[in-house]
């Protein structure tokens, strides 16, 4: 048998509030997105690394770098450009995705295999560091910011000048800083040949199906998926060739 139940008493004790969540994404990462979201108005997806949502105000055309660097003269000078590793990222009209299958048809090339790929709605690109004022170098995402004309050393020990001889990035278009010099080849990160600019719609400056015979100011995407075809394949045979031949295995 149960006894009579107790009363509820208020405790004297102050109850101690949940943590908030932070605001947003701190650090040289969260300045990355801030970048992307903010100046250029572009959507991302939570999480690390930081990654670009396609579909919404571009497409992406996936091509081996040497194919895409032939191509490079069918797109405006404020066409946006990266470099992923061994690959080129040109930046298209949204929707350019699903019409490239249809597109390559009508090109006649749709019947071999062609190492492009297109990025369209739902899918996800590596967002490349923001372009870096002169003077200054590119940091990974977890690292903080740079001094000016200096580079980060152990601790206890004074700046480093750069290195005699060292790269420089060229000037950009239009004022854009440039990009840094080797974070492709040490690291692998996606990293801008042409970067974007901020307070610049981009869309206006993307190669889209509807330019074909306009005559207006936007590029041509059937001459860009032509071009970068016609390089692709290209680059395929090449590579075909340079392989040794087989050797047949000699009978016992």
């Amino acid at each position: 048998m149960f006894g009579a139940p107790q009363p509820v008493t208020a405790s004297s004790t102050p109850l101690v509030p949940l943590p908030r969540r932070p605001l947003g994404p701190s650090g040289a990462s969260g300045q990355v997105r801030r970048w992307y979201e903010n100046e250029l108005g572009w959507p991302t997806v939570p999480g690390d690394p930081l990654r670009l949502l396609v579909g919404v105000r571009y497409d992406v055309l996936d091509v081996p770098a040497e194919a895409g660097h032939a191509a490079l003269r069918r797109l405006a000078s404020g066409s946006p450009v990266a470099l992923h590793g061994g690959r080129m990222l040109l930046l298209v009209a949204a929707g350019s995705a699903e019409e490239l299958p249809g597109l390559l048809e009508w090109l006649d090339w749709g019947a071999l295999s062609l190492d492009l790929v297109a990025i369209g709605a739902g899918g996800l690109m590596e967002a490349p560091s923001p372009p870096v004022p002169r003077g200054e170098r590119s940091v990974p995402h977890g690292e903080g910011p740079v001094p000016r004309g200096e580079r980060s050393v152990p601790h206890g020990e004074g700046p480093v000048p750069p290195a005699r001889g060292a790269r420089t990035a060229a000037p950009c278009e239009a004022g854009v800083p440039p990009a840094p010099w080797g974070r492709v080849g040490s690291q692998g990160a996606a990293v801008w040949l042409r970067p974007p600019e901020p307070g610049c719609e981009v869309e206006a400056s993307l190669p889209t199906l509807s330019a074909l015979g306009s005559g207006g100011g936007a590029p041509d995407l059937v001459r860009l998926v032509n071009t970068v075809a016609t390089q692709c394949h290209r680059v395929r045979l090449r590579r075909a060739c340079a392989q040794p031949p087989a050797v047949p295995a000699q009978g016992r």
